[in-house]
């Protein structure tokens, strides 16, 4: 399954048409924050997230509610949160939709995917998870059919530690 999503044509038409379908979505979702009239505010998710747990159910990931409270001081400070969200699900869907730095936009979804779900939040993102992981197990052939074709020999050239063995060319 691994070798056939990392080298076969009609894998990387396939996975094309998924990467623009959810960077579509990551698009849509991230513009809607960054116009939202008064700005896009995460302080009812974050608060939301930190008040799940009670004495008798405590947090399903207390690491997480450490994490959250840690980096917004209960709740009350999410101003970096406002800025990443919106615009990280901008660039996330560009990358996607246009097939360029695909893998990391893929990684970067997902990680935003997690934070959702650690958060409460089910909504489509389980379905954004799966997409996502097979596009970052497909790897090159993900995003063949995009500007990655010529960035990624490019990087390859320039920064060698990405050279793995993954074949750059086409696969008929």
């Amino acid at each position: 399954m691994i070798k056939l999503l990392r080298t076969n044509i009609v894998a990387s038409w396939v996975l094309t048409i998924l990467r623009i379908y959810i960077g579509w979505q990551w698009v849509e979702a991230g513009w809607e924050k960054i116009h939202t009239s008064g700005g896009f505010h995460a302080e009812g998710l974050i608060a939301g997230a930190l008040n799940q747990g009670t004495s008798e159910k405590p947090f399903a990931y207390p690491w997480f509610h450490d994490f959250l409270a840690a980096t917004t001081n209960n709740g009350h400070n999410a101003g970096i949160f406002n800025v990443l969200v919106p615009w990280g699900e901008l660039l996330v869907g560009l990358g996607l939709i246009f097939g360029t730095l695909t893998l990391a936009a893929a990684f970067f979804g997902l990680l935003m995917n997690f934070t959702y779900l650690l958060s409460g939040v089910v909504s489509t993102n389980p379905t954004f998870v799966v997409i996502q992981f097979l596009i970052l197990i497909a790897g090159f052939n993900a995003a063949k059919i995009g500007l990655d074709y010529w960035i990624t020999p490019f990087l390859r050239k320039y920064l060698p530690f990405l050279n793995n063995d993954i074949n750059t060319r086409r696969v008929n």
